[in-house]
């Protein structure tokens, strides 16, 4: 079964062919980075005039490097939930009207879905597992109990460990995007050069959850206050140190919820978990077996929306042609399967 995905929730304009849910026969992004860097962020006006752009040449791409044309493709998905309203709206109408007018299936998929699948388009994953999913929306940790069915056990308070990366890298005027560079950077600084703060949330039921808007605050406006002596305040310092904080953040939560779980196979999607530091860090666990996705699938794509919708068609759902996007996702209800949040209504 070949399903052809597409990805419009941010500032991508991608499309996939995917057969069976595994394999890759195209898989084309197109970035809108340089329309956006100047901004130091994501302009969404700027983003939904270029997906209405670039979305047919990009699907007519993605049928070409597959050498398919539209009467091979089994069925059409498109990324309906959470993203940028006018992003999401241009890639879930296009994938609407095409199914439509060839009367193949639709499928809505879930962009959070999709990050968590993106590993098992390569790798053989059996459920269940813990969930690492890290976005410059997102921080999510869950027990994955299948492919649309994560139990979500902690969530960020305020701000996504991304969006402290793009806010502390636009701060010191780094550029965009601003993972990818404080990555970069750090390598040319010394982690224990600044001692910042990590939020104290050690029992209830924030016990795995995670916050970053006191770390951005402290690194942008505060820095000073926590360089220890003997270090020099450079930018590379600060960045090294900054992300040494935000990674460990995440991996004490996540390690928290293995020892609760016993689950020790553990499984990263999503931007941030393309960081370096970060999956050296859990690198260092060999009790764990952890499995990131390859760096191109970490990132927005729509082989994820493939993948994902390929499951949903083995299950027999469809979904109707008068879906629409949606921003913004429910509330996470902790200890529960959250179909709502995740699922395609």
């Amino acid at each position: 079964m070949k399903v052809l995905g597409i990805e419009s929730s941010c500032d991508e304009t991608a499309a996939a062919v995917v057969e069976d849910g595994h394999t890759i026969l195209s898989n084309v992004v197109a970035t809108q980075i340089p329309f956006h860097e100047v901004y130091k962020g994501v302009v969404p006006e700027i983003a939904s005039r270029k997906h209405a752009e670039w979305i047919l040449p990009v699907v007519r791409q993605a049928l070409e490097q597959a050498q398919l044309s539209l009467d091979d493709i089994d069925a059409i998905a498109a990324t309906n939930r959470p993203g940028l309203m006018g992003s999401l709206l241009v890639g879930l109408s296009f994938g609407k009207t095409l199914a439509w007018s060839t009367g193949k299936p639709f499928l809505a998929v879930n962009h959070m879905l999709g990050h968590m699948y993106a590993a098992h388009l390569v790798n053989d994953i059996p459920y269940p597992y813990l969930g690492l999913l890290v976005s410059g929306g997102h921080s999510i940790i869950a027990k994955v109990n299948g492919f649309d069915d994560l139990e979500v056990l902690g969530t960020t308070i305020d701000d996504s460990v991304g969006e402290a990366f793009d806010k502390v890298a636009k701060f010191y005027n780094l550029g965009y995007p601003g993972g990818v560079i404080i990555d970069k950077l750090s390598k040319e600084g010394d982690c224990k050069a600044y001692s910042f703060p990590v939020p104290k949330m050690e029992k209830g039921e924030h016990r795995y959850d995670v916050s970053f808007s006191g770390l951005k605050t402290a690194v942008i406006h505060q820095s000073e206050m926590f360089l220890n002596k003997g270090f020099e305040p450079t930018v590379a310092n600060i960045a090294a140190s900054f992300q040494e904080t935000a990674c460990r953040t995440l991996v004490t939560r996540l390690l928290r919820a293995v020892e609760d779980t016993g689950l020790t196979t553990v499984v990263a999607g999503g931007g941030v978990a393309a960081n370096s530091r970060l999956r050296a860090m859990l690198a260092e666990h060999t009790e764990l077996n952890c499995i990131f996705p390859p760096l191109k699938l970490c990132g927005d794509n729509g082989a994820m929306i493939a993948g994902v919708a390929y499951h949903f068609l083995k299950r027999g759902d469809t979904s109707p042609l008068n879906t629409t996007a949606c921003a913004r996702i429910p509330q996470f209800k902790r200890g529960l399967a959250n179909l709502e949040a995740f699922g395609r209504r």
